[in-house]
């Protein structure tokens, strides 16, 4: 038993693994960065969810090189008629200059540290901001598991008393 149970906590290792890698990958290949979003702020584009969702066309990133530029790095639809130096400063910046491998590993030493950065949209640390919400979060976790046990331990007690009954099937 004491094999098993080991067994399974150290399968948490590779399978959380796992799961970051997924995330991030899906997060690096999904449109509408926070590159992104500092070149619609300072076009005037609108941000707005709605705003990205109904409009058609291309997508917000395009792969490969813009024309005359030398490197191979992101072109962004909204960058048209902007410095190619200061689109190169907001990648260096957000951290998009370094390969994807390396992102993750430094996302993943921070995660370790518990340094999870500054929040774009608050200008405050995410971990304040985590701290702030906790005991909101607490209560509602605590008065669910309450109210789902309070509910559940009476119901699988009367399916135990009527089994094979009307309320049991």
């Amino acid at each position: 038993m004491g094999a098993y149970i080991l067994r399974r906590l150290l399968l948490i290792i590779p399978t959380l693994l796992g799961i970051m890698l997924l995330n991030f990958i899906i997060i690096q290949v999904a449109p509408g960065g926070p590159v992104e979003q500092a070149i619609a702020q300072l076009t005037g584009e609108g941000v707005g969810i709605t705003e990205r969702v109904t409009r058609t066309g291309a997508g917000e990133t395009l792969s490969g090189t813009a024309p005359g530029q030398q490197g191979a790095h992101r072109v962004y639809r909204g960058a048209q008629g902007l410095d190619p130096a200061f689109i190169r400063e907001l990648e260096v910046r957000f951290g998009f200059d370094k390969p994807l491998h390396e992102r993750f590993l430094r996302m993943m030493r921070s995660y370790l540290l518990f340094d999870f950065g500054q929040s774009f949209f608050r200008d405050r640390a995410v971990v304040q901001l985590i701290l702030d919400k906790m005991p909101v979060s607490i209560s509602l976790g605590i008065w669910t598991t309450l109210l789902v046990y309070l509910i559940s331990i009476p119901l699988g007690i009367a399916k135990a008393v009527r089994d094979g009954g009307r309320f049991d099937i």
